[in-house]
This record gives C-alpha cells, sequence and structure tokens, in this order.
C-alpha cells in the first residue's frame, strides 16, 4: 500500500475529490515477500471492500482496482460477479515475465463492470499485441491506455491522474 505508484495515484485521486482506500495484502502484513494463492489474496480483498461498505454507506459508487497483482485479483473478484461499480487496474499482469504463453485472461470475458487499464508499451508483463488480442473477447466497456516507453513499474503522472479522473467523473454525474 505504500508503493510510490499507489501512494501517488491515492494522492492525484484524492485532489480530485475521490475517497480511495489503500491495503496491504495479508502476507504483506506479515513481512511476507511471496504472495498468498489467489483465493486468500480474493478474501482479503473482498474483506477490506467490505469493511469499506459498512463505513460509507452504500450511496456511493464503488470502484475497486489495483496495481500489478492487486488489479489481477480485483478483476477476478469483478469476474465472479462481486459486487463493483468499475475497475481500475494499473499495470495489468497479463502475463509472468518471459513467459508470455502463460496468459492471465481467462476471466476477463466474465468482467460485466466497465475498466480503465493503464499499462506501458514496455512492460514484460503486458505484451500490448497479446492484450489487444484477449480484449477481443472482452464485452464491457474496456478502456486501455497505453503508455508510451513505461515498463511495469511506470511511476504515477498527472497525466494517469488525468485519465482516471475523466474515466472516475463518468460514475460520479
Amino acid at each position: 500500500m505504500n508503493h510510490r505508484s499507489v501512494l501517488k495515484l491515492s494522492e492525484v485521486l484524492r485532489g480530485r475529490g475521490f475517497d480511495v482506500v489503500r491495503f496491504n495484502f495479508l502476507y504483506r502484513e506479515k513481512g511476507g515477500r511471496a504472495p498468498d494463492r489467489m483465493p486468500k489474496l480474493q478474501t482479503c480483498m473482498k474483506s477490506v471492500v467490505e469493511a469499506c461498505r459498512r463505513f460509507t454507506g452504500s450511496g456511493k459508487k464503488l470502484i475497486i482496482g489495483g496495481r500489478s497483482m492487486g488489479g489481477r485479483v480485483a478483476s477476478m473478484l469483478a469476474a465472479e460477479g462481486f459486487a463493483c461499480d468499475g475497475l481500475l487496474l494499473l499495470a495489468y499482469p497479463l502475463h509472468p515475465a518471459g513467459q508470455p504463453e502463460k496468459l492471465r485472461d481467462a476471466h476477463l470475458p466474465k468482467i460485466k463492470v466497465p475498466v480503465l487499464c493503464i499499462n506501458g508499451t514496455r512492460d514484460s508483463l503486458c505484451d500490448r499485441i497479446l492484450m489487444e488480442r484477449a480484449l477481443g473477447s472482452v464485452k464491457t466497456r474496456w478502456d486501455m491506455r497505453w503508455l508510451e516507453g513505461k515498463d511495469h513499474s511506470f511511476p504515477v503522472s498527472d497525466e494517469i491522474g488525468e485519465l482516471a479522473e475523466r474515466w472516475l467523473g463518468a460514475f460520479e454525474k
């Protein structure tokens, strides 16, 4: 939750009037390096989101997402029907580095909410051609934005804040 990109995105979105909740997955809180299995990651994210809903009530639109693995977890929850109004994904990891044959895209066509996904054109975990091919089977509104020359660890800039603000602004109307 304290990765520079997550902090910067939070700062940029809060500066534009959006509420943002950051959290660490349990393995991180315990000081681990290796991520937990997907079911445990999903349970953690569900728990955080449900606690936030109890705190804020049900009147606001709920956008879930994250950077890299956090975005993948959110996308899998949405594909399974977890109640949310949209997904905001940064540096989505379509495949492991150096293993483009191991696509993580089977769940994408099941997503029913709008998506804003921002990746770098030089991301070793998301080949642009493979991502565009995977999006051919997606039926929801998926706004894919590519940052020219950026890799998986691209810094969040005002440009990203503006993209997210315009996209998220559609939900506030």
